[in-house]
Parts: C-alpha cells; structure tokens; sequence
C-alpha cells in the first residue's frame, strides 16, 4: 500500500553534492527508513539509516559526507550527498520498514572523475 517516490537523482563531477527525495505516500512518523545503494555487479548495501526511535547511522564509507534527514510534515526522508566521489555512483534506493518492508524504484547518481 506505501509508495516510495524517490528524486534527485543525477550526473555530478567528483568533489560535487547531490540531495536525494525520497516521498511515502502515507506518515513516516513511525517507521524505520534508510537508503541503500547497489553498483553493477556488486550487492545491494546500507548507506543510511535512521531506525525508529534511534538516531542515523551510516556506512563508514560515507561519514562525515553524507546526511539523512526526514521531514515528517512532507512525509519524505532525504539523503544529502556532499564529496561525492566515483566509487558514490549506483542506483540508489530508499526502504522503509512499517510493519513490512517497502522499496522505491530507485534513482541513478553517477559520478564523474
């Protein structure tokens, strides 16, 4: 039932930011949401997280570079994408836990060097 919109997607040069969108369909109040990434040929991992009733956690690849944040009011989370590097390029994908599981259709950040 829960729709996943996700935006922001895009081409950057190294050293460049991006901010990912994420928009549910109903209140993220209550559930757990994260972003996970996938490179082609490598596995889908956890990027971000901010469990429900905990604070953000992210890969150590990505701190100190990279900020989850949720808005309530608009029911969208967001990924803030600064110091992109190329190893950053992958479709990304935000999750959202609420009783079930619920992925978005993902959004391509590709990184030049």
């Amino acid at each position: 039932q829960v729709q996943l919109v996700e935006s922001g997607g895009g081409l950057v040069q190294a050293g460049g930011s991006l901010r990912l969108s994420c928009a549910a369909s109903g209140s993220i109040f209550m559930a757990s949401m994260a972003w996970y990434r996938q490179a082609p040929g490598k596995q889908r991992e956890l990027v971000a997280a901010i469990p429900t009733g905990s604070s953000p956690n992210y890969a150590d690849s990505v701190k100190g570079r990279f900020t989850i944040s949720s808005d309530n009011a608009k029911n969208t989370v967001y990924l803030q994408m600064n110091s992109l590097k190329p190893e950053d390029t992958a479709v990304y994908y935000c999750y959202l836990r609420w009783f079930r599981d619920y992925w978005g259709q993902g959004t391509q950040v590709t990184v030049s060097s």
